[in-house]
Formats: structure tokens, C-alpha cells, sequence
């Protein structure tokens, strides 16, 4: 198993260095590929603000890369959340925190919008404003 890195999945998704992107996806059809949670945030990020890509494309296109036979992802349970409530609207990273607070009865934020937002998502955790 290989892990890749945040420029791997950010050339295999946006194919704009063609080189990179066929070497990126040779790896992901010839050998099984693991992603950290932590290469998913940061890929978002990057997809979001450097590509200006919008919640929906990213939430799509994380969801089509997860569904690869040969890719494995760390902590599947606490990410497959994170890509439901950041479909539903909640920021990914907000939700992928929220998803993977592990045994937490609650999650103390000082970000409004995120707490407000999270009323709505049937999580394990509650958000408040501390």
C-alpha cells in the first residue's frame, strides 16, 4: 500500500499538470492507496481556495475518489459523516472535526456560524458557542 499526498489527489482530481495527473492516476489504478484524513482536509482546502471549486464539486468528486476499489481512507466512518454533513452544509473541516471527536458527548467552538449550522446534523456530539 502507498499513501498519497494532498498534490497527488489535487493532480489526479483537477488535472492541470498532465504529467502529474496520468502518473496520479497510474498509481491509483495499479496500486492500493491509502489517504490520511489529515491529505483530505488539507485537499479540500486547497480545492476550495486555490481552485475556487465549490462545496458540491469537491463533496462529488471526494465521494468518486473514495469509491475507487484501490483506495483506503483513514477512519472510513468519521469521514463518510464528514462528507454527509459538508453535503448538508456544514464546512469540511468543521464536519470531519465533528465526525472524528471520537467519544465526546460535546464539541465547544467559538465559531457561530459553525455551531448554528450544526443544529441541523444529527451528530453523536453537541455544538455550542463556549
Amino acid at each position: 500500500m502507498i499513501a498519497a499526498d494532498t498534490n497527488v489527489l489535487v493532480r489526479f482530481l483537477t488535472k492541470d499538470d498532465r504529467s502529474q495527473a496520468e502518473r496520479a492516476a497510474h498509481l491509483f489504478q495499479s496500486e492500493p492507496v491509502f489517504i490520511a484524513k489529515t491529505v483530505l482536509l488539507e485537499t479540500e482546502w486547497v480545492l476550495r481556495h486555490a481552485y475556487g471549486l465549490s462545496r458540491d464539486v469537491i463533496n462529488a468528486a471526494f465521494c468518486k475518489l473514495l469509491g475507487l476499489p484501490s483506495v483506503s481512507v483513514e477512519d472510513v466512518s468519521a469521514v463518510s459523516k464528514a462528507l454527509e454533513w459538508h453535503a448538508s452544509g456544514l464546512d469540511f473541516a468543521d464536519a470531519l472535526h465533528l465526525a472524528a471527536s471520537g467519544g465526546a458527548r460535546r464539541f465547544a467552538t467559538f465559531d457561530q456560524d459553525f455551531a448554528k449550522r450544526a443544529r441541523g446534523i444529527p451528530a453523536h456530539v453537541e455544538v455550542f458557542l463556549l
